[in-house]
């Protein structure tokens, strides 16, 4: 399964990142990719950090959605792209958008909020319900996670639990001391663990995010690393060899807990 991984800096303007996922997308249909993914925020984000984000989330009727949803139709893509949609109590929902054949299949809504590393997400941010979310193309089940909640293998397990062989996780990982080797070591952690390929889309710009999109094989073997600054990776993930690596070892069938 190709799948084409887009390493962006998501601007508050959705119109424009909009035109850039449109651009990458077609990139990726030309070199028949079969997944395309844009990370956490790819709708838009704020450069100050505690300015609100209601003016710039949109429903699953708003441009952003339903550009997504005609893309996948046109392109023969299934889309995975961070956006932001409404919710409660002045706050927006961290919202993973699914696109495929012309519409919107399924969202995930981000569960672990950033309050971490002198940060507050939930002040402007309300959290999913615990929901962890597989979705199937093509008769692979990939699980859904984003950025934060990589840092919980407890919902990792939950997505294998639910027969995740792959795992995809759009992100902004914040730079700070440590952040870059937290990154590629949580993701491979995830993908050994699990017996399950991981692959991290991270937003990039200096100040916002450390970029290092990476993906691991089941068996924790790194299968490419976009490095910084703004590309369009390709990755392909061999299904068969993630259910060769689980056979010979089984450590979901072994576990006691």
């Amino acid at each position: 399964m190709k799948i084409a991984v887009s390493q962006f800096t998501p601007t508050s303007d959705p119109a424009a990142n909009l035109e850039r996922i449109r651009d990458a997308a077609h990139r990726a249909a030309d070199e028949r990719a079969r997944i395309f993914v844009a990370p956490e925020y790819a709708i838009g984000r704020t450069e100050d950090p505690s300015a609100p984000l209601e003016p710039i989330a949109q429903g699953l009727d708003g441009a952003f959605a339903t550009t997504l949803a005609d893309l996948s139709g046109r392109l023969g893509l299934v889309i995975v792209a961070g956006s932001l949609t409404p919710a409660p109590e002045g706050r927006v929902h961290n919202t993973l958008l699914v696109a495929a054949g012309g519409s919107i299949t399924d969202t995930y809504t981000k569960i672990h909020l950033y309050d971490a590393f002198s940060f507050s997400e939930s002040d402007r941010i309300h959290p999913g319900e615990v929901r962890p979310t597989v979705i199937t193309v093509d008769g692979v089940r990939i699980g859904l996670a984003t950025c934060y909640d990589l840092r919980f293998p407890e919902l990792f397990r939950a997505l294998a639990a639910d027969g995740a062989e792959l795992a995809l996780v759009p992100a902004e990982w914040a730079p700070g001391p440590m952040k870059e080797d937290h990154w590629l070591t949580l993701l491979r952690a995830r993908a050994i663990e699990n017996t399950m390929a991981v692959i991290g889309v991270d937003s990039c710009g200096k100040g916002v995010a450390v970029g290092r999109s990476a993906a691991f094989g089941a068996d924790g073997a790194q299968l490419m690393d976009l490095g910084a600054g703004e590309k369009l990776g390709f990755v392909d993930v061999d299904v068969d060899e993630v259910r060769r690596v689980r056979e010979s070892n089984p450590s979901l069938r072994n576990r006691r807990m």
